[in-house]
């Protein structure tokens, strides 16, 4: 058996360093909410219930946690709309070149080296000064996008540019137009990119705190009201809410992987029908 060199060791135990120091701090937060009735927000934990979990969905001065979840849900999937159908109309302008298309791609990546608190800082004064209302669904919506927008675009960008276009030749030999041809061959192709698109949409979105700090007006999204929560909450409720909202996280990225299992099989059956059918 051959013996394994010992930066194998080094790395997988700088590993393994790697991922405590990377999930460490939610899993300590997990095991916190779990704590007793009688326990405060450190160890050692006095007895374990579900105590704080409960109080989460009691009337009692912590703070608007539904209404600003609602608020967080909502703008997250706008923005995950958004970025889907802006990515996408991008990228298909992007496939032929035009005058200041490469201007126009670094203008637009551009807003992810500002800093985030600028970028929220810069759109709360535009809205006020034009006499717009600051509120999460609109300005928030908007600074939020020039967080997502670059990703999204990135993404599509390489898609398209490994994308084989032969396919569009076939259907347009076929007599397809340019709408079916996007409907019926790019779109199904593509497909499995697009939900990892809504996926960074949503999530970069729904944890977002810096660019909506000063763009959400008078109504908190969700990571704000937690910042609020942290200066006068003194109890594991607060735990018990960053266990929650991590669990929900999951569920949505679950959700995603799980359509993109449905579509892989539903391709990979499609593919299966029609080489019987040939």
């Amino acid at each position: 058996m051959e013996q394994r060199p010992r930066s194998f060791y080094f790395l997988a135990a700088f590993f393994c360093v790697f991922l405590l120091f990377l999930y460490g701090p939610t899993l300590t937060i997990g095991v916190l909410s779990f704590q007793g009735k009688g326990g405060g927000l450190t160890f050692p934990m006095r007895g374990v219930s579900l105590n704080w979990f409960r109080e989460l969905f009691e009337q009692q001065a912590v703070g608007d946690i539904w209404g600003s979840f609602r608020r967080s849900l909502a703008l997250g999937f706008m923005v995950m709309v958004s970025t889907v159908v802006v990515s996408v109309s991008a990228g298909l302008a992007f496939r032929k070149k035009f005058a200041g298309s490469t201007v126009l791609f670094y203008l637009t990546i551009t807003s992810l080296v500002i800093p985030s608190i600028l970028v929220s800082l810069g759109v709360g004064l535009i809205f006020n000064q034009l006499g717009f209302k600051v509120h999460w669904a609109t300005s928030g919506f908007g600074s939020q996008l020039t967080w997502t927008l670059p990703f999204g675009l990135l993404i599509i960008f390489a898609v398209f540019n490994r994308f084989d276009k032969s396919y569009e030749e076939a259907a347009r030999d076929q007599g397809a137009t340019p709408w079916q041809i996007i409907r019926h061959v790019i779109l199904p192709i593509i497909a499995p990119s697009l939900i990892g698109v809504a996926l960074f949409g949503f999530t970069l979105s729904y944890d977002e705190f810096a660019r909506t700090l000063l763009t959400a007006g008078s109504y908190n999204t969700l990571p704000l009201e937690i910042f609020g929560m942290t200066t006068n909450v003194t109890t594991p409720v607060i735990y018990a809410l960053g266990t929650l909202t991590t669990l929900f996280s999951l569920a949505i990225i679950g959700v995603f992987l799980l359509v993109v299992w449905i579509l892989g099989k539903r391709r990979a059956r499609i593919g299966s029908d029609a080489g019987k059918a040939l």
